[in-house]
């Protein structure tokens, strides 16, 4: 359009061409959007550069050695001061020349505290906790993540996460695959006050599903202690005793060990049995609740139904020694397979 402009309409071309004529007069725009951030800003009447406003929070800092405001708290120390400034300028500011500290995490509602440090589960899928545990992976040179949910009656790492981060998101995950395996409908679950955990949506998840959430009180981690002490026997069985080359390499030997902890460790504490046994011995799987279409999916609990002790009669569940991505990729594969069978 530009090439013949200057011998024909620029209307004309435009409909030659099926184009709407704004696309001809349109130019891009050279730098950032908006208005540029101003230099100066207002004080007492007079007009001072933005280093003014700079060493005046500077020189606030180190008058008050405690003090710890952020950009709203300091943009009325500064307007008490004469200065004419909003709080978006403050922010600017101080984000640009170091002066924040870290962002704080605000939850919504009340939490509700653990009462009880010791939990006598009657049952699997009762009681859960959970934690993150930090792995270096001297391979890599840096720290790794592992979060791990387990069920405090049989002591079974229902499923585990291993990750370079582990965000909230990573956590509603898991909680919404246990919910799809289990039901966590009245299940109380125990936390500590991790950002991951203390989350908003996290905690309007658990709600969602009817799980009941509570948080363990600040610096005791004893009232976490199951989880804990799973933690530290991976640290003296497997992270202190093996090198660990890569991510990959680190994955999969935690996946081998889970696999190990599960099916061949024995515990003092649920009568030297392994936590697949324990899991087994409580038959708490209802036929008449199943899902699927006996595939092998877990059933329901129900109330109504004793515990036992009769390992040959307790249908083997494929799902429990499964992490996250080997689940989903199990899911995956029967949705497959039930679309191909539909479409005949």
């Amino acid at each position: 359009m530009e090439r013949f402009s200057p011998y024909c309409a620029v209307n004309d071309l435009a409909k030659w061409l099926l184009l709407p004529r704004r696309t001809f007069y349109y130019k891009t725009h050279p730098g950032p959007r908006g208005k540029r951030p101003s230099t100066h800003t207002l004080h007492n009447g007079t007009l001072v550069v933005n280093e003014v406003v700079l060493n005046f929070v500077r020189d606030f800092f180190v008058a008050e050695p405690y003090c710890a405001y952020g950009y709203d708290m300091m943009t009325d120390e500064l307007r008490k001061s004469g200065f004419l400034i909003n709080k978006k300028k403050t922010y600017r500011l101080m984000r640009e020349h170091h002066l924040l500290m870290g962002k704080v995490i605000r939850c919504a509602g009340k939490r509700k505290w653990v009462s009880y440090r010791r939990i006598n589960a009657a049952r699997p899928m009762e009681d859960l906790c959970l934690d993150i545990k930090y792995v270096w992976v001297s391979g890599e040179r840096r720290w790794f993540y592992l979060l791990s949910i387990m069920d405090i009656y049989s002591r079974k790492v229902l499923t585990h996460l291993f990750q370079p981060s582990i965000r909230h998101t990573d956590v509603m995950k898991m909680f919404r695959l246990l919910h799809l395996r289990f039901d966590l409908k009245g299940v109380i679950i125990r936390n500590d006050n991790g950002s991951q955990f203390l989350a908003n949506k996290v905690r309007a998840l658990l709600i969602e599903l009817e799980a009941q959430q509570e948080f363990t009180h600040a610096a005791t981690p004893e009232e976490n202690a199951y989880i804990e002490a799973f933690h530290s026997i991976l640290d003296r069985e497997f992270i202190q005793r093996f090198e660990l080359t890569s991510y990959y390499d680190a994955k999969q030997q935690i996946e081998n060990y889970m696999l190990w902890y599960n099916d061949r460790r024995r515990h003092r504490e649920i009568g030297r049995l392994t936590p697949n046994q324990m899991w087994a011995q409580a038959q708490w799987w209802s036929s008449d609740k199943q899902r699927g279409n006996g595939s092998g999916v877990p059933l329901s609990r129900s109330a109504d139904k004793p515990l036992g002790t009769n390992l040959d009669k307790v249908t083997a569940d494929p799902y429990l020694s499964l992490s996250v991505d080997q689940h989903g990729t199990l899911i995956q594969n029967q949705i497959e397979n039930s679309v191909q069978i539909l479409r005949g």
